[in-house]
């Protein structure tokens, strides 16, 4: 008796801890599939693991770069239809057409666009290389370089309006005011959205998966400048050799 007693015991007292593990860890299986109740890896239901999809690290460069390529599309139409009018009312001269020496901001403007485009290389390099001073500094320059752009796009038509150059004056007056002043609203959103990403290199402490989104806001935004620029100089070959 004291033998079977002996034996028996164990049995129930290890029943009494697989009960009661069981009952610790009952969710766990149902909630974890093939994990335990405490969950880790890359289990949805686990309260350890770590999904890099849950801020969007992974979805946001897909994002940017969709809306940039149909941001891109919609610009091409704008301007693609623009400067093909241009040229068939350059060509047929059905209509009076007086062309004028481009002001002098103009070319002003296409060396400081130009030079933007050039310092945005670099900065998109240094976010490349996660070299956030470096990338603060180039950005920053690619801003102002930008507003300079504009500035000297306000100069322009104000000489023009000063030689009584007027919108209505002649199709070509026209064509200009219209397609420097389309540009010139494309590289303003251009610089707002480059100001969001220069606001971000501000963060002194910029996690992984901030970087990953960085890095890719970056490459959009520069996809949409290097764009812009080249739009302008298909636009000033137009309108300063095309007359």
């Amino acid at each position: 008796m004291k033998v079977g007693t002996a034996e028996t015991l164990p049995e129930s007292k290890e029943g009494q801890r697989r009960t009661r593990s069981g009952l610790a860890g009952g969710p766990g299986p149902r909630n974890g599939g093939r994990g335990g109740g405490g969950g880790g890896g890359n289990n949805n239901g686990g309260g350890g693991g770590y999904d890099s999809d849950s801020d969007g690290s992974s979805v946001m460069p897909d994002k940017s770069r969709v809306l940039t390529a149909f941001l891109l599309l919609v610009v091409t139409m704008t301007f693609g239809g623009l400067m093909a009018a241009y040229i068939v009312i350059a060509t047929n001269r059905a209509i009076e057409w007086n062309p004028f020496q481009l002001p002098i901001p103009v070319w002003v403007s296409t060396a400081l666009l130009l030079t933007s485009s050039l310092t945005y290389h670099f900065a998109n390099q240094a976010l490349g290389d996660e070299d956030q001073p470096r990338a603060r500094k180039w950005l920053t320059a690619t801003c102002v370089l930008g507003a300079a752009f504009i500035s000297s796009q306000l100069l322009a038509w104000l000489e023009l309006y000063s030689r009584g150059v007027y919108f209505g004056g002649n199709p070509y007056a026209g064509f200009f005011y219209v397609l420097t002043g389309i540009h010139a609203l494309h590289v303003l959103g251009g610089i707002i959205a480059l100001g969001a990403v220069v606001l971000r290199t501000w963060d002194r402490n910029v996690a992984e998966s901030s970087w990953t989104r960085l890095k890719a806001l970056g490459q959009s935004v520069g996809w949409y400048w290097h764009f812009m620029d080249g739009v302008w100089v298909l636009l000033f070959m137009l309108l300063g050799f095309w007359k």
